[in-house]
């Protein structure tokens, strides 16, 4: 089921002389959802701050498959009546158009920048660039084992500033591997009755960052942080931690030579760990256990669908981590772009297979729970390609919400709208 919110035009306000340029691209298809091979318009306005059409300057036009190819590449003169371009793709997948301003001999004030608008072709049919490793269940139930073998020992302080009436807040850690802990807050309400409440698990995006409060009244809500850092430090210290010379600085690519070695694998295993805290948890109905978060969250929340049978339900944010050898089909992958391509052009063999055991579109596939994702169709870092590659190999009940201008975000109306797709899943659970 697609769910399009759309916004049909994206804008950006540049500086010109003594005025304000306003671009505006869109597709002549208000849900910008297209098949194969059919024809796309995007319509171009140029005007002054005004709002009056501008009659001077030019664009410059790059038609590409989701900026991993150009298709066209061409220069056109502002007449002051819209323009219009046209293109198509003859495979699933997004035709996006970049639009520069160029001012010719006047002066800007400021650098021109890119407008983009894209179209989705054939979304649907978009399969993976790689099938599944033979051995990828049987690498990632070791790695399980190997957790398992772990004592679970939680170390809970209470934050009296952080609780409430209604809520007690707990800064918590809990033993994993290689002796990094899990490290979050856990918020659990006042007097709730054994087995009466569901889980929510709260995955961050890429950086470092201390983990964040979240209470939600009648759920069990515990929120971690990406490394297993402490919570609730001064900010210099977690820029210290990823600054030019931190000891996270770059962690996406850390070990990606070696399949044992590989950042995101004590990540994964960490989410897993909190989900054997939460689950032993007297208030836990049982049933429900939601996992939400965008970019490297919307990444970790479809891995730990794939990985652990008691995930219900997640809501995928413009997930990274999808498609890594999307290059062998010639797209585009998603962040963190994990494999180099070497002098010859060709990618890394090594890297790419390692990539195999890490790519969400494989965790996808083993996942058959309840699922929501947004997607934007002029992401830069999550292009909508791969998200789509991951979409499409989920087994359950699925939505995704198409955002046709939205680049790589997280806003309140798709936060929102992922709440009211968890609440609908647990009154169904409940058998309400």
């Amino acid at each position: 089921m697609l769910i399009s919110l759309i916004l049909i035009q994206h804008t950006f306000l540049l500086a010109a002389e003594s005025d304000k340029i306003v671009i505006q691209v869109k597709t002549d298809r208000e849900n910008a959802v297209y098949k194969k091979g059919e024809a796309i318009t995007f319509q171009i306005e140029i005007k002054n701050d005004k709002g009056q059409a501008l009659d001077w300057g030019s664009i410059h036009c790059t038609l590409s498959d989701d900026r991993y190819k150009t298709i066209e590449d061409f220069t056109l003169a502002i007449t002051g009546k819209p323009l219009q371009v046209t293109g198509k793709l003859s495979r699933a997948g997004f035709l996006q158009c970049e639009v520069q301003f160029v001012a010719g001999n006047r002066k800007l004030t400021s650098k021109p920048k890119t407008v983009l608008a894209a179209a989705a072709v054939s979304p649907l049919d978009i399969s993976p660039s790689r099938e599944v490793p033979v051995d990828f269940e049987a690498f990632w139930q070791s790695q399980k084992q190997l957790l398992a073998a772990i004592p679970l020992d939680a170390q809970m302080k209470k934050d009296d500033k952080a609780s409430n009436k209604d809520f007690e807040v707990f800064d918590t850690q809990i033993t994993c591997l290689d002796d990094v802990p899990v490290s979050g807050y856990f918020a659990r309400p006042v007097g709730a009755k054994n087995k009466s409440l569901p889980i929510i698990l709260w995955v961050h995006g890429a950086g470092v960052r201390s983990s964040s409060i979240k209470r939600y009244p009648g759920y069990l809500s515990m929120d971690i942080n990406a490394h297993g850092i402490p919570n609730g430090q001064p900010k210099e210290y977690y820029s210290k931690l990823y600054g030019k010379n931190g000891r996270l600085r770059g962690y996406p690519l850390f070990g990606r030579e070696n399949r044992d070695a590989v950042y995101f694998k004590n990540m994964f295993l960490r989410m897993i760990r909190a989900l054997d805290f939460l689950t032993t948890q007297p208030e836990w109905d049982g049933k429900t256990v939601a996992v939400i978060g965008h970019s490297q969250g919307g990444f970790q929340a479809l891995v730990a669908g794939g990985l652990d049978d008691r995930v219900t339900f997640i809501g995928a944010g413009v997930p990274a981590g999808c498609d890594h050898t999307g290059m062998l089909r010639k797209r585009i992958s998603g962040w963190p772009k994990l494999i180099p391509l070497q002098k010859d052009g060709k990618p890394d063999s090594v890297i790419a297979e390692v990539s195999r055991y890490y790519d969400a579109v494989n965790f996808a596939a083993r996942y058959h729970g309840d699922a929501i994702l947004s997607v934007g169709f002029i992401d830069r870092t999550c292009p909508p390609t791969s998200v789509y590659a991951a979409y499409n190999q989920l087994k359950g009940t699925k939505n995704i919400i198409n955002k046709p201008a939205m680049g790589h975000a997280a806003p309140k109306d798709v936060a929102d709208a992922f709440l009211a797709a968890l609440k609908t899943h647990v009154a169904k659970a409940q058998g309400k």
